[in-house]
C-alpha cells in the first residue's frame, strides 16, 4: 500500500473539506472541491427528472446543489445532513422526488463518496482507504448512547464508500494542531470551534516541541461543547423576523367570550429547521394547514404561509435568514427581501432584534467555554490564547462575549472554514505516513 494513501475529512454541518498529502510528501494540502474553493457546502440536490440508476436519481453537490435549488430546478435540496446523526432519522427513507426514496444514511454516504472521488481526481494515491474524520465534542448533548450511535453511523458511512481504516479526532483539537503549526513557543490555548451545528471548546497545551508527538493525550486538558451553533442562530432569526409575517406568534380571531389564542406554532419551527423543512411539504400536512385558515386573525398570514408550503419556498426563507444573520453579524441593520412570496414584501432586521433573539444561545455557548477551562483545572488568566475557528465565530457579539471571559488571552482567528480540515490533515499524516 502506498504510504500516502490516506486523507482527512472535515464533514461539517454547513461546509466540508478534505486534506490529502501534498506532492513529494511536503505536508498536507486541501483539495480544491469547486473552482477556487477548498471547502464546499454540505449540500446535495436530488433532481426529480432524469435517469435513476443504482446510485439513485441524478444529484448535484455543494454550490451546484444550492444553485440548482435557487434556480428553481425540480427536485429536493438536502442540507445540514450532519444534524441527523444520533437521531432516528438516519435509517429512515425520505422522498427525493419522482417517487424515488433514499435513506438518509445513503445520502450522507453519497456525500462522503463525492469527497473521496474529488480527492482521487486531485491526485490522492489509490486506494485511499485510510481516513481521519473530524467529530464534534458531542454529536448529542448529555446522551452518551446516542452520541456513540452518531459516531458509529458516520464511521459506517465512511466504510461503505471505501475507507477501510477510520479514525476520529475532535474538531477543536484539530484546530489546535493548526494553530500549533504557526507558533514558536509553548502556549495553553482555548480553541472555540463554532460552526453550523455545534459549539466546541478544548483547552490544549501546544508548542513546536510537541508537534511530532503522536500521542497527545497529556496535552488535551479538557473538552466540552454544546449542540448550539449557526443553524440555531438562523432559526431564531427567522422566527424573530421573517416568520412573523407568516403568522408566527400571531393571534387568531376572538370567539365569544374567550380571548384570542395564538396560532399553532409547530409549522414555523419546522420551517426554520433545515432538516425538517421538507416534512412540511407532505400532502397530508399541506391539507391540514389549508384547513387551519379559520385559526388566523389575519387572513394574509395564512395566505402567505400556504404560498410557502405549496410552492416549497421553505429552504429559500431559511437561506435568507442565514444571509440576514451574516449581514448584521458585524453590526448594523439589514432588510430581508421576501418578494418571492408576495410582491413588495420586505422585512427589516435590526442588530438589536438579532442580538435579542440569540442571547440565550450565546449565553449557553459562553458558559460552555467557561466550563471547559474549569474542567481543565485552570483560571481564566491562565489561558494564553483564544483560537477562533468555524463560520459562526464571525458573529461579532459571540466572539466578543467569549473574549470578555478571558481578558488576558490573545485572541487569534484561524481560517473560519479550513483550519479544522488543515489540523485533521496534520493528524492524519502523523498517524498514517510511514
Amino acid at each position: 500500500m502506498p504510504a500516502s494513501s490516506f486523507c482527512a475529512i472535515d464533514f461539517g454541518t454547513s461546509n466540508s473539506a478534505i486534506a490529502i498529502p501534498a506532492a513529494g510528501g511536503a505536508g498536507m494540502r486541501l483539495v480544491e472541491l469547486e473552482p477556487g474553493y477548498r471547502t464546499m457546502p454540505t449540500a446535495v440536490f436530488y433532481f426529480t427528472e432524469g435517469r435513476h440508476d443504482a446510485d439513485g436519481p441524478p444529484r448535484a453537490f455543494g454550490r451546484a446543489a444550492v444553485a440548482a435549488y435557487v434556480e428553481g430546478s425540480d427536485g429536493r435540496l438536502m442540507r445540514s445532513m450532519k444534524s441527523i446523526l444520533g437521531s432516528g432519522l438516519i435509517e429512515q427513507t425520505t422522498d427525493v422526488g419522482g417517487g424515488h426514496g433514499v435513506k438518509y444514511f445513503d445520502i450522507l454516504a453519497g456525500y462522503l463518496k463525492r469527497l473521496r472521488n474529488q480527492a482521487l481526481a486531485a491526485g490522492a494515491a489509490a486506494p485511499l482507504d485510510q481516513l481521519v474524520l473530524g467529530r464534534p465534542v458531542f454529536f448529542v448533548d448529555e446522551d452518551p448512547a446516542r452520541d456513540a450511535e452518531a459516531q458509529a453511523s458516520l464511521k459506517a458511512a465512511a466504510q461503505a464508500v471505501g475507507f477501510r481504516q477510520v479514525e476520529f479526532q475532535f474538531e477543536p483539537i484539530a484546530a489546535a494542531f493548526d494553530y500549533e503549526s504557526k507558533i514558536s513557543e509553548e502556549r495553553i490555548v482555548l480553541v472555540a470551534d463554532i460552526g453550523g451545528g455545534t459549539s466546541d471548546f478544548s483547552v490544549v497545551r501546544v508548542g513546536p516541541q510537541r508537534m511530532q508527538r503522536l500521542d497527545r493525550r497529556d496535552d488535551i486538558l479538557a473538552n466540552h461543547g454544546v449542540h448550539i451553533a449557526g443553524t440555531d442562530f438562523d432559526r431564531h432569526i427567522e422566527l424573530a423576523s421573517i416568520l412573523r409575517e407568516f403568522g408566527y406568534r400571531s393571534l387568531g380571531p376572538a370567539r365569544g367570550d374567550s380571548p384570542p389564542r395564538e396560532v399553532p406554532s409547530g409549522v414555523y419551527f419546522d420551517l426554520a429547521t433545515w432538516h425538517l423543512i421538507n416534512t412540511v411539504y407532505n400532502p397530508g400536512r399541506i391539507a391540514e394547514l389549508r384547513g387551519m385558515k379559520s385559526f388566523y386573525g389575519n387572513p394574509l398570514h395564512h395566505q402567505r404561509l400556504m404560498t410557502v408550503v405549496e410552492d416549497r419556498l421553505g429552504h429559500e426563507l431559511a437561506g435568507r435568514a442565514e444571509d440576514a444573520k451574516i449581514a448584521v453579524s458585524g453590526g448594523g441593520d439589514t432588510e430581508i427581501d421576501l418578494g418571492l412570496v408576495e410582491n413588495g414584501l420586505r422585512v427589516p432586521l435590526s442588530e438589536r432584534v438579532a442580538v435579542d433573539s440569540l442571547q440565550a444561545d450565546i449565553g449557553r455557548i459562553v458558559q460552555a467555554g467557561r466550563e471547559t477551562v474549569t474542567q481543565a483545572g485552570l483560571r481564566p488568566d491562565q489561558i494564553d490564547a483564544l483560537y477562533f475557528t468555524g463560520g459562526s465565530t464571525g458573529l461579532r457579539l459571540l466572539a466578543d462575549r467569549i473574549a470578555a471571559e478571558f481578558p488576558t488571552a490573545q485572541a487569534v482567528r484561524g481560517d473560519a472554514f479550513a483550519s479544522v480540515a488543515t489540523g485533521l490533515g496534520l493528524h492524519a499524516a502523523r498517524l498514517f505516513a510511514q
